[in-house]
């Protein structure tokens, strides 16, 4: 790897890190990241864990330090959430580098989608079934289990959905996806899917990042991120797609 790689992935982690905190969606960004710095695809996809682990967990704290929590709400969708992420882990590392990049260039294109869409708060919205709940979190579980990238974005758009509004949104988001990542990590490490080098360049910005991304949510100021996520999702899914 060269110096400058490695300047990309700190630089690019923070930056994700920032975005994720925010909103989401960082992922579409650094695991294009350590694929371009010699990280084959579905090492790629678990490297990226190191660094979502030790960026939520900065995130958390940056929150709980404001005094934003939301940890009985999060518990309620945690059960569903940790049983599909073990089930997409597993599933996803079964394919070759070269599937899991065509895969993931291609689920780039709703995640800009989500990017793009703002998610609104639905405060007066009737409250889904328990078990419409269980089955919405554990599809949420699987898809953050076998990809990771843009489930934060999928996650508001379920939870305000519910009710909440964006920050406490936020932070239910920040802990149901340490969930995900902690459940799905070990499943990558086993697999021999972690390269450790790049990974741990990566969490040092996403860590970063991830702290100063939860204060700048809770006071706002998300707009100008978006924008320069959704520039950033376009090139690298085109990238990896073969288009340039």
């Amino acid at each position: 790897m060269t110096w400058w790689e490695a300047l990309l992935l700190v630089l690019g982690g923070a930056g994700a890190g920032t975005v994720n905190a925010m909103a989401g969606g960082g992922s579409s960004l650094t695991v294009p990241l350590l694929v371009l710095a010699g990280v084959p695809g579905n090492a790629a996809n678990g490297s990226n864990r190191v660094g979502i682990l030790a960026s939520n967990v900065t995130t958390a704290w940056s929150f709980h330090q404001q005094g934003v929590t939301a940890y009985s709400d999060a518990v309620r969708v945690l059960v569903p959430v940790v049983i599909g992420s073990l089930a997409g882990s597993l599933g996803i590392s079964q394919l070759t580098d070269d599937t899991f990049e065509t895969v993931f260039g291609l689920l780039m294109l709703p995640i800009i989608f989500l990017s793009i869409r703002k998610p609104k708060t639905h405060l007066d919205a009737e409250p889904w079934h328990p078990g419409v709940t269980f089955v919405v979190f554990l599809l949420i579980g699987i898809y953050g289990g076998a990809v990771q990238a843009g489930v934060g974005l999928v996650l508001l758009a379920a939870l305000t959905r519910s009710g909440y509004d964006l920050v406490r949104a936020n932070v239910i988001k920040v802990i149901v996806t340490l969930a995900v990542t902690a459940i799905a990590l070990p499943v990558f490490i086993v697999q021999g899917k972690v390269h450790w080098g790049p990974a741990a360049l990566l969490g040092a910005g996403l860590a970063a990042g991830g702290w100063l991304g939860a204060r700048i949510a809770v006071r706002g100021g998300e707009r100008i991120i978006r924008v320069v996520m959704v520039v950033a999702a376009l090139a690298l899914a085109a990238g990896l797609l073969g288009l340039y």
